[in-house]
């Protein structure tokens, strides 16, 4: 109906209408207004949603307009926790913001999907009480599973979450004082390629430029070093190692120190990734032919030049392992603790091959 303006008005009993609806429906419907909508028993929408049989076509064609026109959503979450999980599965890694993680990341995302498992991740910022209160706060919020690169060495705290049931798998670095799966790259052996390959170009005066030595990666990389110049009869002088923070400021002046005096190293090994990125920024300043090797891929590596030549490790394997490891556990499949290692890979670019400097 119109008023003499021209407005149409909208009776009382209409809008109330609309508010009720409103009300019933709401951003969140659920099955009951489905079923008020098509006009169906609520068993009937179950058997729609959870696409069971027992339902006419024309039936199954109302229910589903129903559920179109509300925009109703399964409600997983209730569904699966009848069944005692909860179809979630937590992540917790170092860095988002390192580019190793990215791959390894997706790669457990993939496996959870495939599982119909929603997965939720954070960073430790290698901060073992961060580390502990993410891991303690995904066990409140009932993940089924825990996919875990630790920045502690004390992971006793998780032993009352992993008797309640929770499947945990670390990843990278091995679980301190705890037994659990682990899944690893070979960290030691893939150090004493790199470094041996820089022997066989006739490097005798070598550098190692790592991470925190608390850290499981940074000590077997510096094991690794140290095996390949014992294997060569070279005596390592304390000049030639760095360990700590990877910061940029801090490597540089590693770097720095170590291609200075009258007899500076001719040829560096970075430990990671953010090591090799600064050594070759510090390289590309002075000018000088000294060899690198790398542990750790990065992009663009391919491009520079010389290219760097580097240690690779599968990122995504060990993602991929590490889920596939979990949903076992989930799915009832063996219990006891077991350390899986993947092997790195020598990948030769140039930068690694360059001889000593006469």
């Amino acid at each position: 109906m119109d008023d003499r303006t021209g407005q149409r008005i909208v009776p009382e009993t209409a809008r109330r209408g609309d508010r009720i609806a409103a009300s019933r429906y709401g951003n969140r419907p659920t099955m009951k207004d489905v079923a008020a909508r098509a006009g169906v028993g609520l068993k009937t929408v179950s058997r729609v949603v959870n696409g069971e049989p027992g339902v006419t076509p024309d039936t199954e064609r109302r229910v589903q307009e129903a559920i179109d026109a509300l925009g109703f959503r399964r409600n997983d979450s209730a569904r699966v926790l009848r069944k005692g999980r909860t179809a979630s599965i937590g992540l917790v890694l170092e860095d988002l913001a390192d580019p190793f993680y990215g791959p390894l990341s997706r790669a457990v995302e993939e496996v959870a999907r495939a599982h119909g498992a929603l997965l939720i991740n954070g960073s430790s910022a290698e901060d073992p009480e961060r580390e502990q209160e993410l891991v303690l706060a995904l066990c409140a919020r009932r993940v089924d599973g825990l996919v875990v690169i630790p920045a502690g060495d004390d992971h006793r705290y998780l032993e009352p979450e992993l008797k309640a049931g929770v499947a945990t798998v670390f990843v990278d670095r091995p679980a301190g004082r705890i037994d659990a799966d682990v899944v690893l790259s070979d960290s030691f052996g893939g150090a004493r390629d790199g470094v041996a390959h820089l022997i066989a170009h006739g490097h005798r005066r070598i550098g190692f430029i790592g991470d925190m030595p608390r850290i499981h990666t940074a000590a077997e990389r510096l094991r690794g070093y140290r095996a390949a110049m014992e294997d060569a009869g070279i005596e390592v002088a304390d000049t030639w190692m760095s360990l700590g923070v990877t910061d940029p400021e801090r490597v540089r002046r590693a770097a720095e120190e170590m291609l200075a005096g009258p007899s500076p190293v001719t040829a560096i090994f970075a430990g990671n990734n953010r090591v090799t990125v600064t050594v070759v920024r510090v390289l590309a300043e002075t000018g000088r032919p000294v060899a690198l090797v790398g542990f750790d891929d990065f992009e663009l590596a391919d491009l520079l030049r010389p290219g760097v030549t580097v240690v690779a490790q599968d990122a995504a394997a060990l993602g991929r392992t590490a889920a596939e490891r979990l949903f076992r556990q989930l799915d009832g499949g063996p219990l006891g603790p077991e350390r899986i290692d993947l092997p790195t890979r020598l990948i030769q670019r140039g930068s690694g091959e360059l001889p000593p400097a006469p």
